[in-house]
């Protein structure tokens, strides 16, 4: 949430990060909000000094009735019973515009960064780095759907029978190599000084607000009605709000943490190509790296973060390529996001398996997440997160662009994970 300190001092520069987001009608908003939030503070300042006035009033009348000018003092209690009154009217004003502000902020999405690129769509991203070489597979290669039916690893006929389209059944060494990419990852996390988490997968309001993902999706996220709880689209959620409602002191920083779990989205299409086989799923794997960081050194780490995701790239023997999203690509959230795509050979198209964004104080000012500086002041902290990995569209691209005659070749960093080399 944007902070209307900021909104306030510098209008027209929110309006145009708004409008870099292609967010409708920020001009209007911001100016509605602004008039809110003048509205709030004259209530605020009436109400103050109604009841310093009201105070005054009180020690008056304590000092006429030492007097014994009772009949005078009588009528300054009735001025001062007025006063009271009106104050607790203005006080309700002020409340009834504080949460009239409340509602317009939290509708507001993230500023983003000088960095970000103009743009509205995904065609506009930027492509900032590529690495590997697209591998070259014989005529008869075949797409990731069929060569999971043919070694019999992935069933989503079984899972549209348990459950329905988008919850897939791992089996034998799919199985195995689904726990393989989970322990790779989470072991390549501690290694680069991550606090390995286990998080709940399901959420309360207050957790899912904090974050961002409400109320912007909230008609994307399962939700249990009977307990008033959401199943996670990402660790994202359970792991930033470890945080909520705290203050914590410069020597605790940078917070680094990690966690693995199943993700659950309900936006997941069922057909067409694009979200065919593993393209899109309503359950998935992923390993979620979060950092809790000072402000000033959040863009480093947002730096050091997309390397760290290149690197295990790199590690899985995939060719992949880094684009800077655009403005109208981004998230509600996000100030800066770099997406990792992976070439997949069979469908021939990247596939984006991480995204890797910094939300300056936008999630902190929600999670009311804050620091003591050097002079015991507090400051809210920026938060991160990333994908490190996501693992459907991993396994469609390692599927895909290992085969060959004799079966599908596990990457080499793999082997003393799955303990076996080839899917025959």
């Amino acid at each position: 949430m944007l902070q209307i300190s900021a909104i306030r001092e510098n209008p027209e520069k929110i309006i145009q990060g708004l409008q870099k987001k292609h967010f409708a009608n920020a001009e209007n908003i911001i100016k509605q909000l602004l008039e809110i939030d003048i509205q709030r503070r004259q209530a605020q300042k009436e109400q103050d000094d109604t009841l310093a006035e009201a105070n005054r009033l009180s020690k008056q009348i304590g000092i006429l009735m030492k007097e014994g000018k009772r009949e005078e003092a009588e009528q300054i209690k009735i001025q001062a019973k007025n006063l009271a009154d009106e104050a607790k009217k203005l006080v309700e004003k002020a409340s009834e515009l504080e949460n009239k502000l409340y509602e317009l902020l939290v509708t507001i999405p993230n500023v983003p960064s000088e960095q970000v690129p103009e743009g509205k769509t995904a065609e506009q991203n930027v492509v900032v780095y590529q690495h590997g070489e697209i591998p070259t597979l014989p005529e008869n290669a075949l797409p990731h759907w069929e060569l999971i039916v043919k070694h019999n690893i992935i069933d989503f006929e079984l899972g549209n029978k348990v459950t329905g389209a988008g919850f897939p059944f791992y089996k034998g060494k799919g199985a195995k190599l689904q726990r393989a990419l989970i322990n790779f990852f989470l072991d390549e996390a501690e290694k680069a000084g991550y606090y390995e988490v286990q998080p709940p997968i399901l959420v309360n309001k207050d957790s899912g607000f904090g974050t961002g993902q409400l109320p912007d999706k909230d008609g994307q996220m399962y939700f249990i009605n009977a307990d008033e709880l959401y199943l996670i689209p990402t660790a994202e959620v359970p792991i930033t709000n470890i945080y909520r409602d705290m203050i914590l002191e410069i020597k605790d920083l940078p917070i680094k943490n990690v966690g693995y779990t199943p993700c659950f989205r309900r936006e997941a299409g069922s057909w067409g190509a694009d979200v065919r086989g593993l393209n899109r799923l309503h359950q998935f794997d992923k390993v979620e790296i979060v950092q809790i960081q000072h402000p000033e050194k959040s863009y480093q780490a947002l730096e050091e973060m997309r390397l760290y995701v290149q690197g295990l790239l790199e590690k899985l023997e995939l060719p992949y390529r880094v684009l800077k999203l655009c403005g109208g690509d981004m998230s509600f959230t996000s100030a800066l996001t770099y997406d990792m795509e992976v070439y997949s050979a069979a469908q021939k198209k990247w596939l984006e398996v991480s995204s890797v964004s910094n939300f300056e104080s936008y999630q902190a000012n929600r999670l009311k997440l804050r620091f003591r500086d050097e002079n015991k002041k507090t400051q809210l902290l920026h938060t991160l997160n990333g994908s490190a990995l996501a693992l459907p569209r991993i396994v469609a691209a390692m599927l895909e662009n290992n085969q060959t005659l004799q079966g599908i070749r596990i990457p080499k960093v793999l082997h003393t994970y799955t303990g076996f080399e080839m899917i025959d």
